[in-house]
């Protein structure tokens, strides 16, 4: 008996499916209040370490200022680390100073600058100094400085420091060290 070979055709649909198996990095975002200053120093350092290793950190200090400073002027501390103050005359930073028009105008442009690094990863880091007076000054709501953040591009890391920071953004941070006296 010979055997009978029975060729049949199914009909399979042909599925293009993407399915990624590694999913892409989320960038950090670390928040530091602290209501002295030393603590700084070592996340500074931190940025600079980055930096020298080949990656790109911005620093903004949206309320400290230095001569000739400001976008204009930026500083380079290392190659890869750029490092903008307030173009101003005076310390913006403290509690009992009221801003002229000119100096609320210097510390809103540094924040349209880091606002446009935080959404196009102009830089791995972005440390910003001070975020906190922003929001207790009244130049941006609380619901801006969460949108940044929400809205950040993936890869970009970002640390935010202060004496005070809004409570709702520990919906957002990675890490939140609150330094007490």
């Amino acid at each position: 008996m010979a055997a009978q070979i029975i060729k049949t055709e199914t009909n399979v649909k042909s599925h293009t499916q993407t399915q990624t198996l590694v999913k892409q990095i989320q960038g950090n975002v670390q928040v530091f209040i602290a209501p002295q200053r030393f603590l700084y120093a070592d996340i500074f350092a931190q940025g600079l370490r980055v930096a020298g290793q080949g990656t790109q950190v911005l620093l903004v200090q949206l309320f400290q200022t230095g001569i000739n400073q400001g976008l204009s002027n930026p500083r380079r501390l290392v190659e890869n680390l750029e490092w903008l103050r307030c173009e101003a005359q005076r310390d913006l930073s403290k509690n009992d100073v009221e801003l002229t028009d000119v100096e609320k105008l210097a510390v809103l442009e540094l924040w349209e600058y880091a606002k446009t690094a935080i959404a196009t990863a102009k830089a791995s880091l972005i440390i910003i100094d001070e975020v906190n007076l922003l929001i207790k000054r009244s130049l941006v709501t609380e619901q801006e400085l969460l949108e940044i953040l929400e809205n950040r591009a993936s890869k970009v890391n970002i640390i935010l420091t202060g004496s005070s920071m809004p409570t709702a953004i520990a919906d957002y941070a990675d890490q939140i060290t609150h330094c007490r006296n």
